[in-house]
């Protein structure tokens, strides 16, 4: 059986977990499932966008020389929509009438626009003179043949796949968004709505663990709630083990007598108990499931609310950005102004993360005030909180002090 270790600094705690996740090889995908995936090479465009030389407005297609002095009258001679290829040229006097998106005609080096026109049946009357190559998007005016669009580990945002679709790409290959299976425990724990009897409590850390996952831009997959009994605790672990890339369990990696989850994970894992010097979330545990060939990465999350959202954020989430493929795997830290100040603690040898709320104040730097009360079983204060205070052990924040923060959410106004 493993050893509950000594507390431990978090950045070690952190350095164990990222050396045992392994990056998840990268496979083709189609391109609508790509979005927030890595990619693996470099995406190099086989051919201009745009393609060929088009008209960026409505208007009429023309020789600039025909309409450097206007007013000037001009023959309209075809009109010329979005998608068909030109049937004849622009000849001395004559203007075709295009519209945005359609291809230069030969003989026009200008377009000018509707609205700087009046038509009069098949004659128009240019107002506004004329430049050469204005009112023009020329081909591989965005992207050249060759061109290195992304460069490999970029992660994929809605943009990118549309350059990537402009470029004719059907798939793509990534680092695939890992199948992550979570699972809470505790005989205590009711999650069908039902009254609860005595002693019973109503679950909430699964689903809020599931909404995690699929955040971290990875597939949740649901492992239900399991009761403290060895058989449901095991097979529950091993049918995630076979359809998942990676676990997470709530509860029972703590120190108490009825800590089921430690009993059988050492059985069945190689694990690593550990005590993270940090408040809230002190007990965590991570190890590895099944064989070599395809270990599993399994986090053990703490009970209470608050400890199971902290440890995910510091320990569970970047392991899972890390197995995507991503180069940027932590939360962004910025240095906010706390108006109110944080109060001098009792030293005790830790990390402590307050759960804030950030917003933009009008002197433009970034403001913290604490959600309330910082109780590990107090989720209902921390809904509302963007970001961790980070508070090292002893510091002592006055009011109008600085502090960091890990922002776990958007900066609102």
């Amino acid at each position: 059986m493993a050893t509950v270790e000594q507390v431990i600094p978090l950045a070690e705690a952190q350095r164990r977990v990222l050396d045992g996740c392994a990056v998840a090889p990268a496979e083709p995908v189609a391109l609508a499932e790509a979005l927030g995936c890595v990619l693996l090479d470099a995406a190099v465009a086989a051919e201009a966008i745009p393609p060929f030389d088009n008209s960026s407005v409505d208007g009429y297609a023309l020789r600039a020389a025909d309409a450097a002095d206007v007013p000037v009258k001009l023959a309209v001679v075809d009109e010329l929509p979005a998608g068909r290829a030109p049937s004849r040229a622009v000849g001395a006097g004559e203007a075709i009438r295009i519209m945005t998106g359609a291809a230069i005609p030969p003989g026009a080096d200008a377009v000018v626009m509707v609205e700087d026109t009046d038509l009069d049946g098949e004659v128009v009357t240019v107002r506004r003179a004329a430049t050469p190559a204005g009112g023009i998007r020329p081909a591989g005016d965005d992207v050249r043949r060759g061109d290195v669009v992304f460069d490999a580990g970029t992660a994929l945002g809605p943009a990118h796949l549309g350059v990537l679709a402009s470029l004719g790409r059907l798939e793509v290959a990534v680092h695939p968004r890992l199948r992550v299976g979570v699972l809470s425990t505790g005989d205590e724990l009711v999650a069908d709505g039902a009254p609860l009897q005595p002693g019973q409590i109503r679950e909430s850390n699964k689903d809020m663990l599931l909404a995690l996952v699929a955040q971290a831009n990875a597939v949740p997959v649901d492992l239900g709630l399991v009761r403290d009994e060895r058989g449901a605790l095991v097979a529950a672990l091993e049918q995630g083990v076979g359809d998942c890339n990676a676990l997470i369990t709530s509860g029972g990696v703590s120190m108490g007598l009825y800590d089921l989850v430690k009993v059988v994970l050492d059985e069945i894992g190689r694990m690593q108990w550990m005590q993270v010097a940090i408040k809230p979330a002190k007990p965590f545990a991570f190890g590895l499931l099944g064989g070599d060939e395809r270990p599993v990465p399994v986090f053990g999350l703490p009970g209470n609310p608050v400890s199971s959202l902290v440890s995910f954020e510091l320990l569970a989430r970047p392991a899972l950005r890390q197995m995507m493929g991503h180069r940027c795997i932590e939360r962004p830290t910025v240095r906010a102004l706390a108006p109110d100040g944080f109060d001098r603690r009792h030293g005790d040898d830790k990390t402590h993360f307050a759960r804030v709320r950030a917003a933009f104040a009008p002197d433009g730097r970034v403001h913290v005030r604490s959600t309330g009360a910082q109780g590990s079983h107090q989720l209902a204060a921390s809904a509302s909180a963007n970001g961790l205070a980070v508070l090292p052990d002893g510091v002592d924040v006055a009011p109008g002090g600085e502090v960091d923060v890990l922002l776990i959410g958007a900066i609102g106004p």
